[in-house]
């Protein structure tokens, strides 16, 4: 039982510390985050049309050896 209380002492003590670090924290602005958001999906878009691209000239070069 002795134990147990010191595991639940612990997950209390952990999740103190974890609020007073995120007060801490700098969190973006909505407009930030926005803008964050675009970025990554227009560099996702890109980047699936590239390996699109290798994917279809690696496909039509493995067709065109083996025949």
């Amino acid at each position: 039982m002795e134990k147990v209380k010191e595991v639940m002492q612990k997950i209390i003590q952990f999740i103190k510390e974890a609020k007073i670090e995120l007060k801490k924290v700098t969190w973006p602005t909505p407009k930030q985050t926005l803008a964050s958001t675009a970025v990554v999906i227009i560099i996702v878009f890109i980047v699936a049309i590239y390996l699109g691209l290798v994917d279809y000239v690696l496909a039509k070069l493995v067709k065109f050896i083996l025949g």
